[in-house]
């Protein structure tokens, strides 16, 4: 089953913006690279009208508990705005935002050793 047609099936451009986010934030982990890297091609599938990633690339490489949320999306998409909106209420407060270790690693950094520092 193709893609390509998911970046029609919003209400509107804050709608699609806010289901990405919620991809970002709280979907794409970067603790679990392999869904993380999925995950963000999904993502990008959201706003393409040309196939970034695959329903079967999806299934082999997204753990269970993600690939149920994407599928979960894609139906919301091809149903309603309605349902697109409860997917992103069911999503958000099934999982919390995701810690990004990386840009915390770089503020703790920057605390120890400030620019100019001796």
């Amino acid at each position: 089953m193709s893609l390509t047609d998911l970046h029609t099936g919003f209400r509107d451009a804050e709608q699609q913006r806010r289901v990405r986010r919620v991809i970002h934030d709280r979907l794409a982990d970067d603790r679990e690279q392999q869904d993380c890297r999925f995950l963000m091609r999904f993502w990008w599938q959201l706003g393409m009208p040309y196939q970034e990633v695959s329903t079967d690339e999806l299934r082999r490489n997204l753990s269970s508990p993600k690939l149920a949320v994407v599928e979960a999306l894609i139906r919301a998409v091809r149903s309603s705005h309605a349902e697109i909106d409860a997917w992103i209420d069911t999503t958000e407060r099934a999982f919390p935002v995701a810690e990004d270790r990386g840009f915390a690693a770089a503020q703790d950094a920057a605390c120890e050793h400030p620019a100019g520092a001796p």
